[in-house]
């Protein structure tokens, strides 16, 4: 006999819950709105509609591995950011509301200084950062790169379905080692990046759908987390133009440290840090001396 909407949800909302999903309510519409292609709204609308047997086994194998611990997100290869609809899988980070404020401190900059129209984005993952800036101010060039080429083919994938293919260039690189330096070099107005910055240590102590899932080249920022902040910051006059910038996304207790290296560092002033919107330090940035 086939359930109703609403008795399937109820089913999946207890496995859920009893597996320690917190957001069970949630997942368990969103995996089925994304099982019968059903908005929210129509779900409601249709709380005593009955679901066929196909449906109904595809849904209960996602809410299983949702039990299990596979994000939500990477079940329905879907996550909004800036107020689009990203494709993301396993290769990728899963993007935060947090690397938002990142966007739009860079963005600021950017439309403040106008003739800022190069912008490198390092550690690309689902193109999220490079994607929203393309959208957001149309005449900017844009580099994305990432050390993994199955992420850049997400990336690229987002920019195309996106519109914003044409703005973006996709290179494979591990921080810098895939540009030029010297004559006939890059040069870029902006350096923008939401760069791994968990200390290895913690890694394992985080949730399950992160420590498990989530690519660990993407989180580990080594024994201080601050591995590839220090490379970028280190490697980063050779490629921004006198008047350049570079925008990090940080962990909340990382300032200070990262503040210490752009000083230490002797290429740049106007070292800069600011808070998202529980008013943790999230966002911090330079200009080149």
């Amino acid at each position: 006999m086939s359930l109703q909407i609403k008795e399937i949800i109820r089913v999946a909302e207890n496995v859920l819950r009893e597996a320690g999903d917190a957001d069970y309510k949630t997942d368990a519409e969103m995996l089925l709105s994304y099982v019968i292609k059903y908005d929210a709204k129509k779900i409601f609308m249709n709380w005593a509609k009955e679901i066929n047997d196909d449906h109904a086994e595809r849904y209960f194998e996602l809410v299983q591995r949702r039990a299990e611990g596979t994000p939500t997100q990477y079940l329905t290869n879907s996550q909004g950011f800036m107020g689009m609809s990203l494709y993301v899988d396993e290769n990728v980070l899963i993007p935060r509301p947090e690397t938002e404020h990142l966007v739009n401190e860079a963005m600021n900059y950017l439309l403040d200084n106008r003739s800022a129209k190069n912008v490198l984005d390092l550690g690309t993952g689902s193109g999220a950062v490079a994607i929203s800036l393309a959208k957001k101010i149309p005449h900017l060039k844009i580099t994305a790169s990432d050390i993994r080429r199955e992420a850049l083919s997400v990336a690229e994938s987002n920019a195309e379905r996106l519109g914003v293919k044409n703005q973006i260039k996709f290179v494979e690189s591990d921080v810098f080692s895939g540009f030029k330096t010297g004559f006939g070099g890059s040069k870029w107005d902006v350096i923008v990046s939401n760069p791994p910055y968990i200390k290895s240590a913690v890694i394992p102590m985080l949730q399950r759908e992160i420590s498990e899932h989530e690519p660990l080249v993407a989180l580990d920022g080594g024994p201080d987390g601050l591995d590839v902040i220090r490379r970028i910051i280190n490697g980063a006059p050779t490629f921004l133009r006198k008047t350049g910038a570079v925008f990090f996304e940080i962990g909340y207790d990382q300032a200070q440290n990262v503040s210490y290296l752009f000083r230490e560092n002797g290429s740049y002033v106007r070292v800069s840090v600011t808070p998202d919107i529980s008013g943790k330090d999230r966002v911090i940035s330079a200009r080149m001396k």
